[in-house]
């Protein structure tokens, strides 16, 4: 949910903006001076600021200056009664997005508040592409041996154009580690392009790799480049290529020893330099035993092996991992309790890191206050299971019930409650529905948490002593 500040000194019009931005379900904070506002930004991480030119105290240009500089990622828009041409020069060139006059009109409101957003949301986009491309070695988080060991892999590969093949379970990292020794090597100037052969049908890789001319098939209506021609020069990320057919991967055995590549439908022989970096999260040595996958192209892609251990074989790295990603979300105080850390260390981690970067979103969405503890921990954990015991299961006490599997993609308000019923749902699951039991367990009033369950319609058992 996107938050909006709004700076002025008439409460009309801060009460007016409130209820059209409301409606339109941001969430919304205002102040009637700029030192007032500049608090909320301290406290509050902020989308939009409407800020009006003349306040009593900082100026508007004054204040706009200050946020820009302090808070550089803030879309700002200037309003005034008093607009002129001289004035909304300024204030652009000071860093504002748009210049908005009095009476305020409401479509144009919130037409600004979705373009802002937009622009907001392209930069965000454009800072993490720009990220990803320039990680190095010393951009692999963790302090395990394994890790260690692995930074060390990466800044030596780098310095080569050896092949290297990348192994380990879904979600443990292995593009972070590619676009890493791409980084750190001579090549870094040229494209990172990668593709997921388990994502593309068999009948169109060919195509993927290697480009097309125009009538090749039913649907070429033009010519097209494939990933070996727009990697000239660069990087070719084979993602898990132990996905990829054996026809397929003759073709592309034959590139790794040629040099050469020829489109399909085209009679053009075209000579192509790329550094291939394969990754995979089968036992490609066992499936070319087995017969399926080429032995001849698995000794070709293991030159420099690296394999990356799951997030369970190395718990050391989870609280510096979750301090990194809830970083990267703009939350950089949130403290972690013992008891939250233990249920960290105690958690599988079936999905990995992936699973874990996804936890630290779904932190940066629910939860409010500068620290986290078990209780908290319990359900933030529970969201993300995909499902589970439904309320009254007394055989799954321990499972959590089902997930709000949309809850990302709800306002704040929804998204809250949403967290509340799928809470108190588990927290019921796990203390046979006993409302007595179960008050004790989370730390509330018995008669607040009837209060709760009438709210969400859940009706848990009632032992005698409760009657």
């Amino acid at each position: 949910m996107a938050v909006i500040l709004i700076i002025d000194d008439e409460l009309g019009i801060r009460q007016a903006l409130t209820a059209i931005l409301e409606d339109e379900k941001y969430r919304v904070f205002s102040a009637q001076d700029a030192a007032a506002g500049i608090k909320i930004l301290e406290d509050q991480k902020t989308d939009i600021v409407f800020l009006d030119v003349l306040l009593p105290g900082m100026g508007g240009l004054e204040a706009l200056e200050q946020i820009h500089a302090n808070w550089p990622g803030i879309e700002i828009v200037m309003i005034s009664g008093h607009a002129n041409i001289d004035m909304a020069v300024r204030a652009v060139k000071g860093g504002a997005f748009d210049f908005l006059e009095k009476p305020l009109s409401l479509d144009r409101v919130l037409t600004v508040c979705r373009n802002a957003l937009a622009l907001r949301k392209l930069r965000e986009e454009n800072r993490k592409l720009k990220k990803s491309a320039s990680l190095t070695h010393k951009d692999i988080v963790g302090t395990s041996f394994a890790i260690n060991g692995i930074r060390d892999l990466v800044r030596q590969a780098a310095l080569t154009d050896a092949r290297i093949l990348i192994t380990g379970e879904n979600g443990t990292g292995k593009e972070v580690v590619a676009r890493a020794v791409h980084s750190g090597s001579s090549r870094c100037e040229r494209p990172f392009v990668g593709l997921n052969c388990a994502a593309i049908p068999d009948t169109l890789l060919e195509s993927e790799l290697f480009g097309h001319e125009k009538g090749a098939f039913t649907d070429a209506v033009s010519s097209r480049k494939g990933r070996f021609e727009i990697a000239g020069g660069g990087t070719l990320f084979l993602d898990e290529i132990g996905d990829m057919s054996l026809s397929a991967q003759a073709k592309v055995l034959r590139v790794i020893q040629e040099q050469k590549i020829e489109r399909v439908g085209g009679e053009k022989t075209i000579e192509t330099d790329v550094r291939i970096i394969a990754a995979s999260n089968k036992d490609l040595e066992k499936a070319s035993a087995q017969g399926k996958f080429r032995q001849d192209l698995y000794f070709r892609l293991n030159v420099i092996p690296i394999h990356i251990p799951p997030l369970r074989e190395r718990k050391e790295d989870i609280t510096l991992l979750l301090y990194h990603f809830l970083k990267e979300q703009g939350i950089e105080n949130l403290r972690l309790e013992d008891d939250a850390a233990e249920m960290l260390y105690s958690h599988d981690w079936p999905g990995n890191v992936r699973e874990l970067k996804n936890l630290a979103e779904r932190i940066a969405v629910m939860h409010t206050g500068d620290s986290i503890n078990g209780r908290d921990m319990t359900g933030l954990l529970c969201m993300g299971t995909g499902g589970g015991a439904s309320l009254g299961d007394a055989n799954a006490k321990s499972d959590p019930p089902v997930s709000v599997k949309s809850l990302m993609e709800q306002n704040y308000n929804d998204a809250k409650e949403s967290f509340e019923k799928c809470y108190l749902e588990f927290q019921f699951s796990r203390n046979n529905g006993i409302i007595s039991r179960t008050a004790e367990a989370i730390g509330i009033y018995p008669s607040n948490l009837h209060a709760k369950l009438k709210k969400h319609g859940i009706a848990p058992h009632v032992t005698k002593e409760e009657q």
